[in-house]
């Protein structure tokens, strides 16, 4: 399966899961129902997933942790909040360059409408 076509899978889940609970719950709430909805499409999904860090030569394990990586190629990070800024983006962005991952998705269960709440990085 293609990064392209684990997002697709993932935008949708997203999309249902915030029709039916709504913006306004915890970030930890979406973050294990939409994994929960990723597993039943099919997917393997890993939450919470240390992202080593090097610096100077030395591995550090505990560098970040990533909410989600589905399929082992694309990584997703979960907020809810009122509006996402440029440092959101920049975590993304980061993971990906860390993993060498190409796809990555910054989902705002905060917006009331979900299609404003999705950033693909």
């Amino acid at each position: 399966m293609t990064e392209n076509e684990i997002g697709t899978i993932v935008v949708n889940c997203a999309v249902r899961l915030h029709m039916e609970l709504g913006p306004g719950l915890l970030e930890s709430v979406y973050e294990v129902l939409l994994a929960h909805l990723l597993k039943d499409a099919g997917l393997s999904v890993e939450r919470q997933v240390s992202i080593p860090i090097e610096f100077h030569g030395i591995r550090f394990d505990e560098g970040f942790r990533a909410d989600m990586v589905v399929e082992d190629k694309v990584i997703l990070e979960l907020k809810s909040v009122e509006c996402i800024n440029n440092a959101h983006k920049k975590q993304v962005l980061t993971y990906l360059k860390l993993t060498g991952m190409k796809l990555g998705y910054l989902l705002n269960f905060g917006d009331e409408l979900m299609k404003d709440g999705i950033t693909r990085v």
